[in-house]
């Protein structure tokens, strides 16, 4: 079978499997589904570099979980015959309650009191957002012509777009509510739309009351591509969304401290329509080699609160990990620590025998590859200057 081929046969019966799931017929949903899971798997096999791979392999996860939580409704129905009888024997969906575990709601004594005093890095990116965010919640009366209420968070995986946020989160004292794309598209097949309306209803309930909310949805491209299959019902949730972002600039709720914060690796995955309603989309970049230095300042300034650390050359692993992320420098050290302590341990050392040398951390970086792939680096700065609206000359 060719690429085309697969492809097309996969998402024909995807396209079955929905109708069927939409229609309430579960078993044939799940036959379906399974199939579609099979020609796209073959794909994946066959193609692995194809240009749409990484978008089959996410339909690949979701469909399976769809199977799941389909089997597990027919298990619970043939214990209980009497659930989703309509009377006339058609069983009925069951998404005519938003599950009460959609959305992940954290008031500030919820979480982490980090603060953007506690990231080393990413000054352009908190310049950024106090800008857009912080300045507007601190004194909205100096903003007549209003605020962004979209922010878009762009750029390799592991560089702290999440760490940002709930930093920012605690700026401003706000609930912040975290969306998980899988939950909202996946979980309701066919009921995104009644998801996506609860979600900004909860938030603007918050926003009423004077407090600062952020929306924030990791991996925001799951939800929001630019692909024209209809994929659980992507495409209805998408113009919902983008219903409700119209509203918040709306003169009813214009003023309200409610914005909705995007996070994404892929920002060239996501749906036009979607990048116009952020009006504000910020690169957050890879550590430059100053950073770098620093974040191996302040994470081994942790060790040596229990181990004694011999003179420890920055500048040369600033210069070992070039293209690595932050979160790449924090595991670096983190297996510095575990390499220490099973030392300790193997010989039946005090932590005081065994001092921390630069040797141990360059033994690490050399079995410790980036996680970032470099020549990624270049599309992102493509992409920032066709569609970012922050630099740092600002």
């Amino acid at each position: 079978m060719s690429m085309y081929h697969l492809a097309d046969k996969g998402v024909e019966y995807a396209q079955k499997a929905i109708s069927a799931d939409k229609a309430g017929d579960y078993e044939t949903a799940i036959k379906y589904y399974k199939i579609a899971i099979d020609f796209f798997s073959k794909y994946l096999v066959l193609y692995p570099d194809a240009p749409l791979a990484d978008f089959y392999k996410e339909l690949v996860v979701k469909y399976k979980q769809r199977v799941s939580y389909l089997e597990k409704i027919l298990a619970d129905r043939a214990r209980e015959p009497a659930v989703g009888d309509n009377g006339s024997g058609a069983p009925q969906s069951n998404t005519s309650q938003v599950d009460p575990g959609l959305f992940e709601i954290l008031t500030p004594d919820q979480r982490p009191r980090k603060t953007f005093n506690d990231l080393v890095d990413l000054e352009g990116v908190k310049r950024a957002l106090k800008r857009s965010v912080i300045y507007p919640v601190r004194d909205p009366s100096l903003y007549p012509l209003g605020w962004p209420k979209g922010i878009l968070l762009f750029g390799p995986p592991g560089c702290g777009k999440t760490e940002i946020t709930l930093a920012l989160a605690n700026e401003v004292n706000a609930i912040l509510i975290n969306v998980s794309p899988a939950n909202i598209v996946s979980k309701w097949l066919g009921d995104t739309e009644k998801n996506v309306k609860a979600l900004f209803k909860i938030a603007r309930e918050y926003a009423l009351k004077g407090t600062p909310v952020i929306i924030f949805i990791d991996e925001v491209d799951a939800l929001f591509q630019q692909y024209s299959v209809e994929v659980g019902g992507e495409k209805r949730g998408r113009n919902q969304f983008l219903i409700e972002m119209d509203g918040l600039a709306s003169k009813e709720h214009a003023k309200i401290p409610l914005f909705v914060i995007g996070a994404t690796n892929k920002p060239w995955n996501l749906d036009i329509g979607f990048i116009r309603r952020f009006e504000r989309r910020i690169y957050v970049p890879p550590p430059t080699r100053e950073v770098r230095k620093q974040l191996f300042e302040y994470y081994t300034k942790k060790l040596a609160e229990r181990f004694i650390l011999e003179s420890i050359d920055y500048d040369k692993l600033a210069e070992l990990t070039e293209g690595y992320s932050s979160s790449d420098i924090v595991s670096i050290v983190k297996e510095v620590q575990n390499n220490i302590v099973e030392e300790i341990n193997e010989k039946g050392l005090k932590p005081s025998d065994r001092k921390i040398r630069t040797e141990d951390f360059i033994e690490v970086i050399k079995t410790h590859k980036p996680s970032i792939d470099s020549k990624l680096l270049e599309v992102y700065k493509e992409w920032n200057k066709q569609y970012g609206t922050y630099s740092e000359e600002q």
